[in-house]
């Protein structure tokens, strides 16, 4: 059975007249990945850093273990933290690195050294006791700050975007490292990251942020496979989103056709979100189809195409392994297992039309934000 270890009740936060947080309520078990996700300016590090004690709240409580921690401070916290930029001591070795906190509390030199040699083999940089920091790479500096960080044994790590200073290869093997770390430790690690890919793949559970509010909490498949709002469906991977009605139960109609779905529970003819993902529309021939569309551009991806469709005036996504030409018109079909239908919500009409899709301008948007302070 899983145990509660932290709590979060009702957190607000403003800075300088904005709020940054509202109403934030979060619990997390102990044991446990959890992945803070969304874009900058959520905020999700103002959340970490409540947690660790780095912020208080205006309006709210934070709990560990049961108890109220409101005002106790970071130091006196079971919690430790890896930042983005890793903040190692640069004139001292990797040793003295990984070791300082417990020549701070004045630990006896030989459980020092079992201890740091326990922390060595564990993020695999045995043999690199004294290696200058300055001369490590990327990954490896991140794994120092892992080590120190872990080896007063805390009973949580916090991780404020580790990863986002290297490039994407390394960036792919250190997401495989630490969960296997995570995994092998038992620490509850707290992940904050804008990279859906990154959640998704370390991830027990994912927090989707937006506008200071928890949108969705759920496990990696539930938050792709049944997204509460069009911010979700979005924000998790690529996503067409259409206006459409729910007729009754397990019947939705959009882009001019009825479809049969999966879901229920929706009054008559309401308005609804109807999310429909990329990989999940299949082209098939004309005379068998449910909708036809005109083929405005595609990209090849390599094991498959990434094209661009007018359905309607309606620009989709899809992915297919069929070779297609450009202005070619062809016909698609949707699987009711396919179809996920959703509340409509302040994100409706805001996304999920490719009219505007630049790959090269999402790029440059995390990019550019990625270093933005929250």
């Amino acid at each position: 059975m899983k145990k509660k270890l932290i709590e979060l009740r009702n957190i607000c936060k403003s800075f300088d007249g904005e709020q940054i947080l509202s109403n934030v309520d979060l619990y997390i078990n102990d044991h446990e990945f959890i992945t803070l996700l969304g874009p900058s300016g959520c905020g999700k590090t103002t959340t970490l850093r409540i947690i660790g004690g780095f912020e208080s709240p205006d309006v709210g409580d934070v709990y560990f273990g049961g108890e109220r921690i409101n005002d106790v401070p970071p130091y006196k916290r079971s919690v430790n933290t890896v930042f983005q930029k890793y903040a190692l001591f640069p004139h001292l070795n990797v040793y003295d690195n990984i070791a300082f906190g417990l020549k701070l509390a004045k630990v006896n030199k030989d459980e020092i050294r079992a201890r740091v040699s326990k922390m060595l083999e564990l993020v695999n940089l045995r043999g690199f006791e004294r290696r200058n920091v300055n001369l490590l790479s990327g990954g490896q500096q991140q794994r120092v700050a892992i080590a120190r960080a872990l080896i007063n044994e805390p009973q949580v790590l916090l991780l404020d975007e580790p990863l986002g200073a290297l490039d994407l290869k390394l960036r792919k093997d250190m997401q495989k490292e630490l969960k296997s770390i995570q995994t092998r430790t038992g620490i509850t690690f707290i992940y904050v990251t804008h990279d859906q890919e990154e959640a998704l793949s370390m991830s027990d559970t994912v927090v989707v942020m937006a506008d200071g509010r928890i949108q969705q909490i759920g496990t990696p498949v539930d938050i792709y496979n049944e997204p509460k709002n069009a911010f979700v469906a979005d924000f998790i991977g690529e996503s067409n989103i259409l206006d459409g009605v729910m007729l009754g139960d397990y019947s939705v109609k959009f882009a001019g056709h009825t479809f049969e779905c999966l879901d229920k529970g929706f009054a008559p003819n309401e308005a609804v979100d109807v999310v429909v993902r990329p990989e999940d529309v299949d082209i098939v021939p004309l005379d068998r189809c449910m909708l036809t569309g005109k083929v405005t551009s595609i990209t090849f991806k390599g094991d498959y195409y990434e094209i661009i469709t007018d359905v309607c005036g309606f620009k989709w996504m899809i992915e297919t392994s069929d070779a297609v030409e450009v202005d070619a018109v062809v016909g698609l079909s949707i699987d009711p297992d396919a179809i996920h239908v959703m509340k409509k919500s302040e994100y409706s009409n805001m996304f999920g039309d490719y009219s505007t899709f630049s790959e090269e301008i999402e790029h440059l948007s995390d990019v550019t934000t990625e270093d933005v302070e929250e």
